[in-house]
């Protein structure tokens, strides 16, 4: 063998581990690591194929294997990200009406707590004019920081912590039945509220934002997919309107999220327009979509949009949506299998869930 050919085997057998391991169903936190960078797996598997091609010259069968190897990861990685490329067919319907009756505006940041740029975000809130929005990782510095937007915002539910998992909502539409549930660990909150549209409809809203697995938040995916698979199964069987928003701490195309998408029957507006990566806002390179919008077939979208900047290693996410049941006939749910909801099952009771609520 060539030093050329050893080298491009080398990186081929690198390049074929992240969709070995991504394949399994294994949940520590190095495998299910490798679920988030598809894009940029694409990519380097694409860079070696063209290796492939310019440097074998196919003379030995381990070069068809190892090229058809680089093909097939290709294809696998390719499969999962698909969905969200212009490409493909959008899941949620553009709204075109001029009726504004309905109409309901989120904007969702993880504005990082040590970040201190307090004023980035009031402008844009300002700016962006949402009717709700969620910030997450606030501690009481950022719930003192934001006061001055009470004046517009008058209906609030503040969860400040300082373990990077503090929430804060704000809405100029009442709230009712608002909780902070705790569905899986004590330090882990969630916030579960209603709001009316108009006097028929009433919409279910839920704010997350479960650990991610890492090395140095949790060694395992399984609380993150419990804690998603929990509020999909129990999400079925509403016969409201349903918003989830959040820093899921998973991207849009893992098997967790897309499981969450099917047990729920909620619809992801990014299908069919592109990614929307949220994450990490200081490298380019690395970015994938964590912060995420869901809600049932009775909204069409009105606009969506990556939001600017404010000092957070998370881009902002707004969305305007329309209130239209009659869309339901036209937007197909997503539905899960039994082998799909056995699986859901075994992730919620690993978990070992909680029941705390205030």
């Amino acid at each position: 063998m060539k030093i050329t050919e050893i080298i491009i085997l080398f990186f081929t057998v690198l390049m074929l581990i992240p969709s070995l391991a991504s394949a399994t169903r294994f949940d520590r936190w190095w495998i299910r690591g490798f679920d988030f960078p598809r894009i940029q797996i694409c990519f380097l598997v694409g860079i070696m194929i063209l290796a492939s091609v310019l440097y074998y010259d196919f003379s030995e069968t381990w070069h068809y294997i190892a090229t058809v190897a680089l093909i097939l990861s290709l294809g696998y990685q390719f499969k999962h990200i698909y969905p969200y490329t212009y490409l493909a067919k959008k899941q949620v319907m553009q709204y075109k009406g001029s009726d504004t009756d309905c109409l309901v505006s989120v904007l969702v940041s993880n504005i990082l707590t040590k970040n201190r740029s307090y004023q980035k975000f009031i402008d844009l809130v300002r700016d962006r004019d949402p009717d709700i929005f969620l910030t997450l990782e606030s501690d009481k510095k950022w719930e003192k920081a934001l006061e001055e937007l009470e004046v517009d915002y008058k209906y609030t539910k503040k969860v400040p912590q300082d373990n990077r998992y503090g929430m804060h909502l704000y809405s100029k539409i009442k709230l009712e039945e608002t909780e902070v549930k705790y569905l899986v660990q004590d330090d882990i909150p969630s916030i579960h509220t209603y709001f009316r549209l108009d006097e028929k409809s009433r919409i279910h809203l839920h704010c997350l934002h479960p650990k991610p697995p890492s090395p140095s938040e949790s060694k395992t995916s399984t609380n993150r997919d419990a804690e998603l698979l929990m509020l999909g199964r129990d999400i079925k069987t509403s016969e409201e309107g349903v918003l989830v928003i959040g820093d899921l701490n998973d991207v849009a195309w893992s098997r967790t999220t897309r499981l969450f998408q099917k047990m729920s029957g909620l619809l992801d507006p990014r299908i069919g327009r592109g990614f929307f990566n949220t994450f990490h806002a200081d490298y380019w390179l690395l970015r994938w979509p964590l912060d995420h919008v869901f809600h049932t077939n009775d909204f069409t979208l009105v606009d969506i949009a990556r939001e600017r900047n404010i000092g957070s290693d998370h881009f902002p996410m707004y969305i305007k949506l329309n209130y239209e049941p009659r869309a339901e006939i036209l937007q197909d749910e997503p539905d899960a299998g039994k082998e799909e909801k056995e699986w859901a099952q075994e992730k919620i009771e690993d978990a070992n869930p909680r029941k705390k609520e205030v």
